[in-house]
């Protein structure tokens, strides 16, 4: 399986990513400069974590008219995996490749800390190696993760199970004083009607590794091997 990272001027996390994919996983991975337009023979696209552009403007908003993001959206539209974490969360949501909006964190402080969160949707190709219900542990490191979406397009995402993963207390509990940035709903991770695209603010590379002390995300990520592994012919080999 190959991976793909996107690396935009300002993106600090595309190194990370591609540590777990190489070091950790063991499979291909290369970078995707941000100009680069074409992604045939692509199994997966991460868009990593950072400042895009500097955040200037609005957060992702620059960064969604790359022309990397043209190719990422007919990815996306011909069933290509999309993982978006934190930063490259921000940009789905500019892309309007998931629905809803960030704003700055409740707090109006930057967050840097380690959150739990509750796997609320363990049927996707990024969380078949998770538990429904199951409580793990991730760090954020973000000013403006705040989610908002309308009433009416968040009772869709509950309806339809595209809500993945909230904040919660150790014991699982969903409530305000776990909820690092204010998001609506507590929710820290949203898919597409089709579980092939996943944006998330927690970091899943930065948890990957017993000597990290956590290593939670990994199963992420090996939950997107899983499900290739079960599922030849649905990456971009196909789709380019």
């Amino acid at each position: 399986m190959k991976f793909g990272v996107v690396v935009f001027p300002g993106s600090n996390c595309d190194m990370d990513c591609y540590h777990v994919i190489d070091q950790v996983l063991g499979h291909p991975v290369s970078y995707i400069w941000h100009q680069e337009k074409d992604l045939a023979g692509y199994d997966c696209i991460i868009l990593p974590g950072g400042f895009s552009y500097g955040d200037y403007l609005r957060i992702g908003a620059i960064a969604r008219f790359s022309p990397v993001m043209d190719a990422v959206a007919e990815y996306a539209a011909r069933g290509g995996l999309v993982l978006g974490i934190c930063n490259g969360f921000q940009i789905l949501l500019e892309a309007g490749l998931l629905p809803g909006a960030m704003r700055r964190n409740e707090s109006l402080q930057f967050r840097c800390q380690d959150v739990f969160l509750r796997v609320e949707n363990a049927a996707t190709p990024f969380t078949n190696q998770y538990r429904r219900g199951e409580v793990i542990r991730m760090p954020v490191a973000h000013g403006e993760g705040n989610y908002y979406v309308d009433p009416e397009i968040l009772a869709q995402l509950e309806r339809e199970g595209q809500v993945v993963f909230r904040y919660c207390t150790g014991e699982g509990e969903v409530a305000p004083h776990a909820n690092p940035n204010g998001s609506l709903g507590n929710i820290a991770g949203i898919c597409n009607r089709s579980r092939t695209v996943l944006g998330l603010m927690p970091h899943p590379e930065r948890c990957s590794e017993e000597i990290l002390g956590n290593a939670d995300g990994r199963r992420l990520f090996r939950s997107i091997l899983s499900w290739w592994e079960l599922a030849p012919g649905k990456g971009a080999t196909a789709c380019g």
